[in-house]
């Protein structure tokens, strides 16, 4: 059997065990050993040659391709959603703002609302910072 198509073989049976792992390490150690193929078909070196191209592309593979490929193929971390994405937001307190009373709007909606110090009171038309969201009750404090 030729040294080309056993690298050959090679590459295909790493190339199929990547599917099962998805980390891209053995895809790379596929296309080095398709560059040993190609080199032993092409080139006729002796075998130890063919390790050696199997060698390098490999580890340009590892060192240059898998980096960003696996960035681009990583789902980004998780977006904050529901109560998380309003927390750190500007309100407008549209009623006033006091220990047990109080409506802010924040991102197009109308929020019950209390101060975060229970001390403080927020009249209409200021700008505040919810701090957290309790329950349905948005804790805020006074931008400065």
């Amino acid at each position: 059997m030729p040294v080309a198509l056993i690298w050959l073989i090679a590459a295909l049976a790493l190339a199929s065990a990547e599917a099962l792992t998805g980390d891209m390490f053995l895809l790379m150690l596929g296309g080095g050993a398709l560059a040993a193929s190609a080199s032993s078909w092409l080139l006729d070196w002796p075998i130890w040659a063919d390790g050696a191209v199997f060698l390098v592309v490999s580890v340009l593979l590892l060192v240059l391709v898998r980096p960003p490929l696996r960035r681009r193929l990583t789902p980004a971390k998780g977006a904050l959603t529901g109560v998380q994405a309003l927390e750190g937001k500007s309100a407008l307190v549209i009623d006033r703002v006091a220990r047990h009373e109080g409506q802010v709007k924040l991102a197009g909606e109308v929020w019950t609302a209390r101060p975060f110090n229970d001390s403080d009171v927020y009249e209409p038309g200021e700008q505040v910072t919810v701090m957290h969201i309790d329950g349905a009750t948005a804790v805020v404090w006074k931008n400065v």
